[in-house]
C-alpha cells in the first residue's frame, strides 16, 4: 500500500456538478480521471485507486487502442513505412502516440490533484515513459516518418526494426 502522507486518494466523481466553468484542459483531465477510475472498477477483481500501479496504467493504455483512429501498419504490410499509402489495408487502428502522451500528462496531474503523492504516481514511472517512447518509435517507423532525437539530431530506430508494444 502506498503512503499518501495523510491524504486519501480520491475516487473519481460519477457526476460533474460544477459551480465554475472549467477550461477545456480541466474538463478533459476530469473526464480522463473518471474514465480511468471506471476502468479500474471493471477489472476482475476491481482495483482501488490506492492500489493502482504502472501495470494497471499500461493495461489501460493497451485497452484504449481498440478505440484508436490512427492506422499503424504492421511489418508484413505492403504499406509499412509509407506515409501516404495509396489504398486501404487491414492493419489495426491504434491510439496515436500524441494522444497517449497528452492523456498520461493529464492523468499524472489529476492523480496528484486528487491526493496522490508525486513519489507514488503510477503515471510518472519509467515503464510508462518507456512504453510511450516505444509507441512513438513504432508508429513513426510504420508510417515512414523518421524520428529524430532532439539531443543529437540523429535518426533513431529500434535495433531490430520491430515494435515491441
Amino acid at each position: 500500500m502506498s503512503s499518501n502522507h495523510g491524504k486519501e486518494l480520491q475516487e473519481p466523481e460519477s457526476s460533474t456538478n460544477q459551480v465554475a466553468t472549467l477550461s477545456r484542459y480541466e474538463s478533459q483531465k476530469r473526464r480522463d480521471w473518471n474514465t480511468f477510475g471506471q476502468y479500474l472498477k471493471t477489472q476482475k477483481p476491481p482495483v482501488p485507486l490506492v492500489h493502482c500501479n504502472s501495470n494497471n496504467v499500461l493495461d489501460f493504455l493497451r485497452y484504449l487502442d481498440q478505440f484508436g483512429k490512427t492506422k499503424v501498419h504492421i511489418q508484413g504490410c505492403m504499406f509499412y513505412g509509407n506515409p501516404e499509402p495509396p489504398a486501404p489495408c487491414s492493419c489495426p487502428l491504434r491510439q496515436a502516440w500524441g494522444s497517449l502522451d497528452a492523456l498520461i500528462g493529464r492523468l499524472r496531474a489529476a492523480y496528484e490533484e486528487n491526493g496522490g503523492s508525486p513519489h507514488t504516481n503510477p503515471f510518472a514511472t519509467s515503464s510508462i515513459r518507456l512504453y510511450l517512447r516505444e509507441v512513438r518509435e513504432c508508429q513513426a517507423l510504420a508510417r515512414g516518418i523518421p524520428y529524430k532525437k532532439k539531443k543529437k539530431g540523429t535518426t533513431h530506430e529500434s535495433p531490430n526494426g520491430k515494435c515491441g508494444i
